[in-house]
């Protein structure tokens, strides 16, 4: 649906510029005033039903739960951990900490103890909120280790029953019981610790992805994402009464940025579905206005879908293959900027109406007015994939430091291949050495203990982002990839890994990608198979597997991922095309510590982990036997004894 077909009831110009007086609580309290009873404020669904939260319900619970931390003993400038996933107690319990000056940090509910446990202690948290037993587990395993941590509130009380009597623990339906007692008794308390707040008190503290080191920790105010929220609202096609669905882990910089900031400060309504597997159903129920989520997400979802349609039958499947070279054709066009001609329009409104429509539909994505991609890069092939089946994706681009995205591509202006243009107030310079800066009242206070590191990459108002980029004719900025990670080869022929890799996972069959080739005379690659594409491969042509070792090194599938290889070679420049690949036998994991908690490879730690593999590749090899260990999520360790191929492509 185009944005001017689209009656948006828009934050007026005066409510909007006033939004950077406040801080978050403060701007809650005057949009429960001023949006009242009426409006929503909040969905959530629980056992097939949506339940609704008004913007005084908002206010009322979230007043009630820092009233109750206060109860327990929360002072204004201490810190609250919160281990919680995508449930209206997050946004109570961050913006109810904060409205008593509290700093809070999200932590990834997927994260093992020892991560958990490492990242409280950094920030010596005063109070922690998890959401289940699970996460109470977790930390009661190193209660001994966790001095500073007064009392561990947990949300779900499943479970719980048998942890009675331990007094480390409350529930959060008795801490709002205490701050409901404590309203009554002093009714003037939260108003007062309400408006002491300031908008450039750092209200929350979130973890860099960690994908060179270990991450840190970026401060932001209040007015660095009332900034961020500012810019989306002037010039994104949303409104009042508008649905955001809130799917991203409540510790990535996209939730926080959208869910806090731009739906508190917009008036939006803040969606939260029943479970991650009902998210595609619970889009088609409340037809989200615009979605911002990683590119795995997308790339995840455009595998599915191409693969589905390789299992259509011959009608369906020609059909659909000619509505996307149609609107292939079209999205070239528009993004070269030249003229669509009149038939080729007609023929792919046509097509639109009967191939791409339900399929979006399908997937849940008809609705959306806009849809970006962000935290990684993406191949431009995915872009364009959905965006010839009629989804407005973008991708767009910005770090937890800079407050969220800031550089987005403007509708009639989309280029697959860039990031687009920055945000209102958002300044771009591009240095000698092609690292790119940004200027912006969004950007970050620093890095938590760490002076030094915050001098290094805030200089002069600019924030040092630590990325190679160029902008092309039009302004339009490219990224080529983390700027340490541009790599030479022995010939001196530069190259960027994610450049690679992003175009090998545009294949349904490829879930992860590792690109090695610094210093040496030619490109390799580590492969991770999709196990569910794959596998279905595989059982499409009765060949039989056990386990993702045994599948991964069937002949047949290796010969079917060297063919893919090879495909995506044949779109690369010479220096940049693979001779050898090998496929794991095992998937990365962010509990081997290979990947970061969004997915990122953290290549300097898979280096080292198998070394011997990357040296047998460019060795006189074609196998090697290896045997690696797994760490399971109950903490066990495993043993994986295995002969890899190393394949010529």
């Amino acid at each position: 649906m185009s944005p001017s077909k689209v009656d948006i009831k828009s934050i007026d110009k005066e409510t909007l510029s006033s939004l950077g007086e406040y801080t978050f609580p403060q701007i809650l309290s005057r949009q429960a005033e001023r949006l009242g009873p009426d409006r929503i404020a909040i969905r959530e669904k629980a056992y097939g039903i949506w339940l609704t939260y008004s913007w005084p319900d908002y206010l009322r619970y979230t007043k009630h739960t820092g009233l109750g931390l206060a109860s327990l003993g929360l002072k204004r400038g201490e810190n609250v951990g919160l281990i919680l996933d995508n449930h209206p107690e997050w946004l109570f319990s961050e913006l109810g900490a904060q409205a008593f000056g509290a700093v809070t940090t999200t932590l990834f509910t997927s994260a093992v103890a020892k991560e958990l446990v490492h990242g409280l202690n950094r920030i010596q948290a005063s109070y922690v909120i998890v959401q289940d037993q699970e996460q109470v587990d977790k930390l009661l395993e190193a209660q001994d280790e966790l001095t500073h941590v007064r009392r561990l509130i947990y949300i779900d009380p499943t479970g719980m029953r048998t942890y009675e009597g331990n007094p480390w623990l409350i529930s959060f339906s008795q801490m709002l019981d205490m701050g409901k007692k404590l309203d009554k008794d002093q009714p003037d308390l939260f108003i007062k610790e309400l408006w002491e707040g300031k908008p450039d008190d750092v209200a929350l503290m979130l973890m860099t992805s960690g994908t060179t080191g270990e991450p840190k920790l970026v401060m932001l105010a209040h007015e660095n994402f009332i900034d961020m929220a500012q810019k989306w609202l002037e010039t994104s096609p949303i409104g009042i009464g508008d649905n955001w669905i809130s799917i991203t882990p409540t510790a990535w910089i996209v939730d926080q940025m959208w869910g806090v900031g731009i739906t508190l400060s917009g008036g939006m309504v803040m969606n939260f579905p029943e479970t991650a597997e009902t998210a595609v159903e619970d889009f088609r129920e409340i037809g989200p206005t615009v979605i911002v989520t990683s590119s795995r997400f997308w790339e995840d979802l455009a595998s599915k879908i191409r693969v589905k349609i390789n299992d259509a039958g011959f009608i369906k499947r020609g059909l659909y293959n000619y509505s996307q070279k149609v609107g292939g054709e079209v999205v070239d066009l528009e993004s070269q900027n030249q003229e669509v001609p009149v038939r080729l329009k007609s023929l792919k409104w046509l097509l639109t109406k009967i191939v791409s429509q339900p399929l979006m539909d399908r997937v849940g994505c008809l609705g959306f007015r806009a849809a970006y991609t962000g935290g990684h890069p993406i191949s431009p092939e995915v872009i364009r994939f959905f965006r010839a089946n009629g989804l407005n994706l973008k991708q767009c681009y910005g770090l937890t430091e800079t407050g969220g995205i800031f550089q987005v591509q403007p509708d009639g202006e989309v280029k697959p291949e860039t990031v687009g243009v920055p945000l209102p107030g958002t300044e771009i310079k591009i240095t000698e050495d092609q690292e790119v800066l940004v200027a912006s009242k969004s950007n970050f206070k620093g890095y938590y203990g760490n002076q030094e590191e915050t001098d290094e990459v805030l200089k002069d108002g600019w924030f040092y982002t630590g990325d190679a980029g160029y902008l092309d004719d039009d302004g339009h900025l490219l990224i080529i990839g983390r700027k340490q990670d541009i790599m030479r080869t022995k010939e001196g022929e530069a190259f960027s890994p994610d450049f690679i890799e992003t175009r090998l996972k545009f294949s349904p069959y490829i879930k992860e990608a590792v690109i090695w080739g610094e210093s040496e005379l030619y490109l390799t690659a580590f492969i991770n198979i999709d196990f569910g594409n794959v596998g279905n491969w595989a059982e499409d042509r009765k060949i039989p597997y056990t386990t993702y070792t045994d599948l991964s090194q069937q002949p047949t599938v290796e010969e079917m991922i060297r063919g893919e290889v090879k495909e995506v070679n044949t779109q690369l420049p010479k220096p940049m095309q693979l001779v050898k690949i090998i496929i794991l036998y095992k998937l990365l994991d962010a509990d081997d510590e290979e990947l970061t908690r969004t997915g990122k490879v953290r290549r300097k730690f898979v280096f080292e982990q198998y070394k011997d593999l990357i040296d047998a590749m460019y060795a006189d090899k074609t196998e090697l036997a290896v045997k690696g260990q797994v760490l399971y999520r109950d903490g066990h360790v495993g043993t994986i004894e295995t002969t890899v191929h190393i394949l010529p492509v």
